[in-house]
């Protein structure tokens, strides 16, 4: 936990609660591996105490749609003071603003000096959107956005101008408002869902982006939410959103390398580069038959998200 207690700081106005900030600065965390994105809702300050311990490897503090307009100035302070006193945290810690015109550019900018790994924008739209946000972001943090308008559906391919935007996150919901679809389409059996995810996640690819998959926001539905997991690792996503802890413990398992797969990729790779330097770079092997150049490039990208366990 941050603080040993939050019960003095729940009686603190907003105002006397920008009095207290501390001066820590976490080290910037780039993982390897990202199975889970769990959103958080800074008005719940027990939760924000926690972030600092949680299996989550991604948490994103949320101040847009799920914070009602007269206390995003509450939730935005809220998630300063808890960051100015955070040492430390096991998770890639993310802030999701506004959009840029509507409280973006402002939180952002208020935010800038605290110690988190990156923004997350709503809305966006087109490349001048990510400029702008890059314009004023500081250059040590991330920038990610909410893929939720049609706009950016069409264009994400061409979204990326610069190497600190690096992550994608498809809102589905809102997404289908902006298309004028209903979102009752929503059902894992559905072509048009499974059409709108696969493009996601191929133009994200070729852009150069990390593509999270959506929040499953039937929070008690676990069987439907491990079935969508279990369908969207199949189609290549490594990342779900997730809704509290036991949406992550249900993401990292699912998306996660067994140490069956790990160890599969070390064997392939050591056998392959041993092969390689004798000028064969295809052949029969005993235990997994033909190994070539493609196959040992599958293994390394295995490895480089595991980098940890080998």
């Amino acid at each position: 936990m941050i603080f040993s207690s939050i019960e003095d700081i729940k009686h603190l106005s907003i105002n006397e609660r920008l009095k207290y900030l501390g001066k820590e600065k976490k080290t910037f965390i780039k993982k390897r591996e990202y199975r889970s994105n769990m959103m958080l809702n800074p008005l719940n300050l027990k939760h924000l105490n926690r972030i600092d311990n949680q299996q989550a490897d991604m948490i994103t503090l949320n101040l847009e749609d799920a914070i009602a307009p007269s206390r995003k100035r509450e939730a935005l302070v809220n998630i300063a003071l808890f960051l100015s006193h955070l040492k430390s945290s096991n998770s890639f810690i993310i802030v999701r603003t506004n959009p840029l015109n509507d409280g973006g550019i402002e939180e952002i900018k208020f935010l800038n000096d605290f110690a988190f790994d990156a923004i997350r924008v709503a809305k966006v739209k087109d490349q001048r959107d990510i400029e702008k946000a890059l314009n004023i972001l500081d250059i040590s943090k991330e920038l990610h956005i909410s893929m939720e308008t049609k706009e950016a559906f069409e264009n994400l391919s061409s979204l990326r101008i610069d190497k600190r935007f690096t992550t994608a996150n498809i809102g589905i919901l809102d997404l289908l408002t902006s298309l004028g679809l209903p979102q009752s389409l929503v059902q894992r059996d559905n072509p048009t869902i499974h059409y709108i995810l696969s493009k996601f996640l191929i133009e994200s690819k070729i852009a150069g982006l990390h593509p999270i998959s959506f929040m499953y926001q039937d929070y008690k539905n676990i069987d439907e939410f491990k079935k969508w997991c279990k369908l969207e690792k199949k189609m290549g996503f490594t990342t779900k959103a997730c809704m509290g802890p036991l949406q992550v413990e249900i993401a990292n398992k699912i998306f996660g390398s067994t140490d069956k797969e790990i160890q599969k990729a070390k064997y392939i790779k050591k056998v392959f580069e041993e092969s390689a330097k004798r000028g064969e770079n295809g052949f029969m092997d005993k235990k997994y038959g033909f190994i070539d150049e493609p196959i040992y490039r599958d293994a390394l990208l295995v490895l480089e998200a595991h980098l940890d366990r080998y």
